[in-house]
């Protein structure tokens, strides 16, 4: 039959739905190519499909497993992201501003092009605000800018936004500023990357933001996976002189035991943690920088605040010891104990 077929020119695709327990792997040996597909189930949401070129006799192909959807019209298939593939932005690093100058201070003059930024503290402490302004400063400044939302529907996040002075809807109609609400029980992780390069690829974005990491962990089988998918995409962002902006919602509110579902932060070139903390009766929120491999940072712990439809940081806590630990004390209180 294969004879048959090959002296006509004739593509032929055999079909095998594997209902039966042994897999046929004389008929794979005799086909030029073998490609699976296999839908995984999940928990909730919709089953992930993905399919594996296992063969293509005399054509480089690429190994692994690729996302797939079906949708009307047929299928749409996700690729595997490659980083190497793509060619690198040689371009020196720039300072990106978030339009704080305090915090522009705290990290040294500013976050990097061409970076990831990890933004990790409790739920509630300001990480997508601040987030959201990096995204703001960047439409100001002419270019392009995405917001990828896990967590709170796109009006919500607006609407608070505007609360603290940052209109998004301006960029949002121009078209600087993109808002894409995902719902990880809807999502293929592979859909995600392509997404994401795509308005690089397509829209030229400079500003990619992913709020957050815990609901994309949701939609990926497992944590060893989502470590290797993202160090992949952060590779890919970097390379292509885009400043990435990732938040962590971490377990707990306060002291020294709170914990992630997942750490990534050795992936990222710069870390910025949020601390809630107790001071005069009064609960607060400090902002420090751990970590940034592209430059100086400062090593001070800043006081955060939100309030009258303003974003400020306030000059170091040098009057306090053990911020990190939720229930500070005072400097001269703690020396006069000594």
């Amino acid at each position: 039959l294969k004879k048959f077929f090959s002296g006509l020119q004739c593509t032929v695709l055999l079909l095998d739905d594997r209902t039966t327990a042994k897999v046929d792997l004389q008929i794979q040996s005799i086909a030029h190519g073998v490609i699976t597909m296999e839908g995984l189930p999940r928990d909730f949401g919709v089953r992930r499909r993905r399919l594996e070129i296992k063969k293509l006799r005399g054509t480089q192909y690429r190994e692994g497993y690729h996302d797939y959807i079906i949708e009307t019209g047929g299928l749409d298939v996700y690729p595997r992201l490659v980083a190497s593939e793509h060619p690198q932005n040689e371009t020196r690093p720039t300072p990106i501003s978030s339009g704080i100058k305090e915090l522009d201070e705290l990290l040294g003059g500013g976050i990097d092009a061409g970076t990831s930024t990890l933004l990790m503290g409790p739920a509630g402490c300001g990480k997508s605000t601040i987030a959201i302004r990096y995204a703001l400063s960047a439409a100001d400044r002419g270019e392009n800018a995405v917001i990828y939302t896990f967590d709170e529907t796109s009006a919500i996040m607006l609407h608070r936004a505007k609360g603290l002075g940052l209109d998004l809807a301006k960029h949002i109609k121009s078209g600087r500023i993109q808002v894409e609400q995902v719902d990880p029980a809807e999502l293929a992780p592979g859909e995600f990357v392509y997404r994401v390069f795509h308005q690089v690829h397509q829209r030229d974005a400079k500003v990619i933001v992913i709020d957050s990491l815990n609901g994309f962990l949701h939609a990926m089988p497992g944590e060893s996976i989502l470590t290797m998918q993202m160090h992949e995409l952060l590779s890919y962002l970097n390379q292509q002189g885009v400043a990435t902006i990732v938040t962590l919602a971490q377990h707990g509110m306060m002291g020294t035991s709170m914990g992630s579902v997942v750490d990534l932060s050795y992936l990222a070139d710069s870390v910025i943690l949020f601390r809630y903390f107790e001071a005069q009766g009064e609960i607060k929120q400090a902002v420090s920088v751990l970590k940034k491999r592209s430059g100086a940072h400062e090593r001070a712990i800043r006081e955060l605040k939100f309030q009258n439809g303003t974003i400020s940081v306030g000059a170091p806590l040098k009057q306090f010891h053990g911020i990190m630990t939720g229930v500070p004390q005072l400097a001269a209180a703690k020396d006069a104990g000594r």
